[in-house]
């Protein structure tokens, strides 16, 4: 068990930084102010090379081993932006900007990357380079495949890639990482149907959309009880249902809105046919039509072996074995590292939290306890798999 005494020295300083950044919240690739912050640190900290702008407004610091550039690149990725949501914590050092929050730790995450990047620009004790990336517009906007896309892996010579996420629930100290998919991936769709619209107390006379569309949510349901292997993951939430205008009215259209959730390639298909499938035959049976917009956002987060092994045994050098689950449960819930694991190899990692809200709530806020678990954790992988 090797938690940094560094870290634990800096904890003061880079909870500093971290509630600095979550009281000036900014939204997917709106980040200006958070990336600039980000790399006026990289750049004190002695990094070789700082660049900004990947991605639109990402940021990548390079930092070479003691022999210099010579080696392979790995790459430490945290994500930048902020949510839209009203924070209710009361904490000191809460958003200042109504209706932004940081409500998933991407605070936390690149402050204990910078912790990590201030030790590592220190110490240098890897054979190789590691490149520290800071992303925008994970939430959405796929800023990863946008840094993807900008070049990011080729120009640095990336041959690697890791990331980490808080997780509330799981003490602090412990991680919780599986090969194979770990998060799933995030489709959603819109359902228009359409019937004929009339007067409520002569529904003969109509074709009602509501009820065609009550019975789509609820044919839906049978993606995953009947259609998908009871062995495979696949969720189908409708979250919207938006229709009508009056008490004696049956409107002319409604229309549903949801998300798809899947592990497989597979599974993602067949679940996009099936529901596509179910919502033009059952709006039919009533006389209705359905037009449906399905589209494909995130894939599949896929944690590749090598990579793993290389997370879970840094974790356990972080914390001691007993404090890694290497085989938890995928979590169903999107993240567009997904693309950087498609472009490399790598694996992603949760992080415990404790005992806080949960992700995405507006009472949520990073636990700066965990702190210097996650730098010594960053630590570790790179020099676990630079090793000289």
């Amino acid at each position: 068990m090797a938690l940094l005494p560094e870290s634990v020295e800096m904890k003061s300083d880079v909870a500093g930084w971290r509630r600095f950044l979550h009281e000036r919240p900014e939204i997917l690739y709106d980040v200006h102010e958070t990336a600039g912050f980000v790399a006026g640190k990289l750049q004190e900290f002695g990094c070789d090379e700082v660049v900004t702008g990947l991605g639109r407004t990402g940021v990548v610091g390079i930092i070479h081993g003691r022999e210099g550039s010579n080696g392979p690149t790995v790459g430490l990725r945290a994500d930048m932006d902020a949510l839209p949501i009203n924070e209710i914590t009361g904490a000191n050092w809460a958003s200042r900007t109504p209706g932004k929050m940081h409500a998933c730790g991407h605070d936390g995450h690149m402050a204990m990357l910078l912790g990590a990047a201030r030790h590592l620009a220190a110490t240098r004790k890897f054979a190789g380079s590691v490149a520290v990336i800071f992303q925008p517009a994970e939430e959405g906007g796929a800023g990863g495949l946008a840094m993807v896309q900008d070049g990011m892996m080729d120009r640095f010579g990336i041959e690697r890639v890791f990331g980490m996420h808080n997780l509330p629930g799981l003490p602090v100290g412990q991680f919780a990482i599986k090969p194979g998919p770990i998060t799933a991936s995030t489709d959603e769709f819109a359902i228009t149907v359409t019937g004929r619209g009339g007067h409520a107390a002569m529904p003969h006379l109509a074709i009602d959309p509501i009820v065609a569309g009550s019975a789509i949510v609820t044919a839906l349901q049978t993606i995953a009880s009947r259609n998908g292997n009871p062995l495979d993951s696949v969720v189908c939430s409708v979250t919207k249902f938006n229709g009508g205008f009056a008490h004696n009215v049956i409107p002319e259209t409604i229309t549903l809105a949801g998300t798809v959730r899947t592990l497989t390639p597979a599974m993602r298909d067949l679940a996009e046919n099936r529901l596509k499938a179910i919502a033009a035959g059952i709006a039919a049976s009533f006389g209705a039509t359905a037009d449906v917009n399905y589209q494909r956002s995130y894939p599949v987060t896929v944690n590749h072996p090598l990579e793993t092994t290389i997370a879970g045994d840094s974790a356990a050098f972080t914390s001691g074995e007993e404090n890694v689950d290497r085989a938890v449960d995928p979590m169903m819930g999107g993240e567009d590292f997904a693309y950087m694991l498609e472009a490399r190899p790598g694996a992603f990692i949760f992080i415990g939290n404790g005992d806080s809200a949960s992700l995405h709530h507006p009472a949520y806020d990073f636990n700066d306890d965990v702190i210097p678990y996650g730098i010594s954790y960053w630590v570790h992988v790179a020099e676990r798999a630079l090793a000289a």
